[in-house]
């Protein structure tokens, strides 16, 4: 397959420079990347926002089963979104 993309002049002066200094052609160098490009993995997805919120509050449950007796941080915020909400 054909395929035209723009490089900058400066970079592709140098990537000609030292491919044909290696004796190879700017194809053969191109095809390379792609194939190294395509066999790393994938980058880890970022957590959805959900998730990141309820491993927050996973994090504070632990931390507060050790704090003194009272509301922990579901119920303040409960009571908080009630209040707020007019329940």
């Amino acid at each position: 397959m054909k395929a035209t993309i723009d490089i900058p002049d400066d970079i592709y002066r140098r990537v000609k420079a030292k491919s044909a200094m290696e004796g190879r052609a700017v194809r053969e160098v191109t095809i390379g990347l792609y194939r190294t490009w395509l066999a790393q993995p994938a980058p880890a997805q970022a957590a959805p926002e959900t998730e990141r919120i309820e491993a927050w509050f996973r994090e504070a449950d632990r931390v507060m089963a050790k704090a003194p007796e009272g509301p922990g941080p579901r119920e303040v915020l409960a009571e908080g979104r009630n209040r707020l909400d007019g329940r």
